[in-house]
């Protein structure tokens, strides 16, 4: 193995190093998604579009919200990751395309209600508990302070074995 380099990719800098969702998050099935946007929409089914790309530190790190927000709502709500390397560059984008929606940066998070109503769209690390306090509105669960806690469906974890 003459000239074979080590990987040198890790969760804090910006470098490529596979699919973020399978590498930091654990979750291979978050992509391909299930559904499309336009899908989601036609069926009124509640949708989170979480706009990444795989070679950002702040994605990275994201990953596991995502997951978690997976684990919790994926049986009733349609979560999309969406990776921006794979959005084409247009002018302008009809309201059931993931481009229409993005606003410049990464990670991105928004939340459609049954009605395909935006009812969150914000930049940076959303915390889970935003998330979850949308789709607690959305599915008219009990506030967390409220209510007993939610169990995950799959057990999802940060795999720090393989982050250098």
């Amino acid at each position: 193995m003459l000239g074979t380099q080590p990987a040198l990719a890790g969760i804090n800098d910006d470098t490529y190093d596979g699919n973020m969702f399978v590498v930091y998050a654990g979750n291979g099935s978050l992509v391909p998604a299930k559904e499309t946007l336009a899908q989601a929409l036609a069926e009124h089914k509640p949708t989170m579009l979480a706009y990444y790309v795989d070679d950002s530190s702040d994605c990275k790190k994201y990953a596991i919200v995502i997951s978690q927000v997976q684990a919790f709502y994926g049986r009733v709500a349609e979560i999309i990751p969406v990776n921006l390397d794979t959005v084409p560059a247009k002018k302008s984008y009809d309201p059931t395309e993931p481009g229409y929606y993005y606003s410049g940066g990464v990670p991105q998070v928004v939340v459609f209600n049954q009605s395909g109503k935006v009812v969150l769209n914000q930049k940076g690390q959303v915390p889970f508990e935003t998330i979850d306090d949308t789709f607690r509105e959305i599915f008219d669960l009990l506030p967390r302070s409220e209510s007993i806690e939610l169990k995950r469906r799959s057990f999802n974890e940060f795999s720090s074995e393989l982050a250098k």
